[in-house]
């Protein structure tokens, strides 16, 4: 029992004794600390039992490697200027721990002991030396040198000096270089390196946010290998969108394209932030399936694992399950349409902002809580999103209230102001729902507006219909300046009724037993809603086509980037 004192110590504790000694570490009182320790942690150690490799060491032995190999990372640190008492006491408030052994394999193939392994614990984010814009124009640092990290923008060189504009996530930032003041050849920075700056923070009007940063050091954190496809520092890319789809990843670093998906993230938090607010449940739904909600020959078709497959045309059966689960639920999730159609307006693949709300009155009731689903995001990206909104020149649109029409009342008043033949009775067509657009803006100065009781041979199978007249139901499609960026309604909750349905347009049960077996054991009365993100972003900036508000569009010719 080599080593051991009468009490259980150590010789690792004597070993400690002699680091004091030398003055490796000079704090008697902590010395003290560890010992007890030490002692604590080394009766424990050989109740438990230690095992090295693959044979049975002693288990004092097995101490004995374990002190060695914390007072050899003692000594280490000393010898680095890091003093052993620091390390000791971080290790006495639990932010370090020692391990015992770490193992590795050799060059050679011999297994090698490596002592002193020290563990350190994450305890939450930590705090960065750099700042962000909204920091910087929050705080008092007018005349105070700060630190801040972005890509390099773009680089106006004047001679003697040369403004660096660097890009960060909330926007741009002006830095000034000045000759024989920053530490740095400005020959060497390159636009759309990544750098880490510091220098003394000024106003400047003229500058991007009001300040400017007069830069002492230049530190290049990374640099591009090729030159920029596209001159992204430009206000406006003026190249043509297949161009800026080619080079996605690239083009969205322009200044106005990154703006356009940020509101799109107001849209989105909007509609997350209103819903919580109003007791609906999150869920996350499968887009993988064996029958689509839908219907129809529009689906992407696969093979999973020997048997047929498709992908969701919509959430729709999940939604309507889980009504009978938490009553009100919603997703944002991508969507799949197998679509031929290559037009401004569509794509194969989309997000889609679903909800579906149980215990309702009437189809009213999705329209009034879209409303204010509206009505909330705009007064959102007002307050959050005003500076996207100034960049791209967006007026948001008006959501105070927002006029109701039949489907059989408004095609009527299009066709008798404009002059324009109804030739399909069932549905609307585009240059239909952009002239109904027109008329109540024209009549009601309404941006938006609701189309109510469509055919029900137009309509999904689950689509009430209206009791008053069964070729129509109780469902809905919002326009916002004359194009669909809503399909919603009230559904069928009775059993019956539903199968009624479905026998009445020759459809079987087959592939839809666990959906059907929802409203077996009852459902509420319950309807719902899906919106296009896409389109709603587009009509909202303005766009003409649906690829300039997708990130990474897939239509008919696209399936890269």
């Amino acid at each position: 029992m080599t080593g051991r004192g009468q009490n259980g110590e150590h010789s690792g504790v004597h070993r400690l004794n002699r680091y004091q000694r030398v003055g490796l570490c000079a704090d008697t009182a902590l010395c003290e600390e560890m010992q007890i320790i030490f002692q604590v942690y080394h009766k424990w150690s050989v109740n438990c039992g230690w095992y090295r490799g693959r044979r049975s060491v002693p288990r004092s032995d097995m101490m004995s490697y374990h002190f060695r190999g914390l007072f050899n990372v003692l000594g280490k640190c000393s010898k680095r200027g890091v003093m052993p008492t620091r390390i000791a006491k971080q290790f006495l408030e639990g932010k370090r721990w020692f391990c015992p052994f770490l193992y590795y394999k050799t060059v050679s193939g011999r297994d090698t002991e490596r002592h002193g392994f020290i563990m350190e614990f994450i305890t939450g984010v930590a705090k960065k030396d750099t700042l962000e814009i909204s920091e910087i124009l929050a705080g008092d640092y007018e005349g105070k040198t700060i630190k801040v990290n972005g890509a390099v923008h773009t680089i106006r060189d004047m001679g003697d000096v040369a403004f660096v504009v660097l890009r960060k996530r909330e926007g741009l930032l002006q830095c000034v270089y000045e000759e024989g003041v920053t530490k740095f050849d400005l020959k060497t920075l390159k636009e759309a390196a990544t750098v880490e700056v510091e220098g003394v923070l000024a106003k400047e009007d003229r500058a991007p946010n009001g300040v400017e940063l007069r830069l002492n050091t230049i530190r290049i954190l990374s640099e591009p290998t090729e030159q920029m496809p596209l001159q992204i520092s430009k206000w406006k890319l003026k190249t043509s969108l297949e161009a800026k789809l080619n080079y996605r990843p690239v083009s969205l670093r322009n200044v106005r394209e990154r703006a356009k998906f940020r509101i799109q993230e107001g849209i989105v938090r909007g509609f997350r932030d209103f819903l919580y607010e109003q007791g609906f449940t999150e869920i996350h739904t499968p887009k993988l399936g064996a029958k689509s909600a839908e219907g129809g020959a529009n689906l992407f078709k696969l093979e999973y694992f020997h048997r047929p497959a498709i992908l969701q045309q919509s959430p729709q059966f999940y939604k309507q399950m889980m009504v009978g689960v938490f009553d009100r639920v919603f997703e944002t999730a991508p969507v799949f349409r197998a679509e031929k159609h290559n037009t401004k307006r569509h794509l194969n693949e989309y997000t889609s902002l679903d909800f579906e709300m149980g215990y309702i009155d009437g189809f009213e009731d999705i329209m009034a809580m879209e409303t204010g689903f509206l009505q909330y995001t705009m007064a959102l990206l007002q307050k959050e999103y005003s500076r996207e909104l100034k960049i791209l020149g967006v007026t948001l649109p008006n959501t105070d209230k927002i006029p109701c029409v039949r489907f059989d009342v408004a095609k009527k008043q299009v066709a008798e102001k404009y002059n324009r033949e109804i030739r399909n009775p069932y549905d609307l067509e585009p240059e239909e729902e952009a002239l109904i657009g027109q008329y109540y803006k024209e009549e009601c100065d309404a941006d938006f507006v609701f189309v109510t009781h469509y055919p029900s041979k137009k309509r999904p199978f689950y689509a009430m219909d209206d009791p008053e007249d069964k070729t129509y139901t109780l469902s809905f499609d919002l326009l916002y300046h004359g194009l669909e960026i809503t399909t919603g309604g009230q559904r069928i909750h009775s059993y019956p009724e539903l199968l009624a349905k479905m026998e009445e347009r020759g459809m079987t049960e087959e592939g839809m037993e666990q959906y059907l077996s929802a409203f077996k054991h009852g459902m509420p009365p319950h309807g719902g809603l899906g919106i296009g993100m896409e389109r709603l972003t587009m009509q909202l900036l303005g766009e003409e086509n649906v690829r300039e508000t997708t990130l990474f569009p897939r239509d008919m010719s696209r399936l890269e980037p």
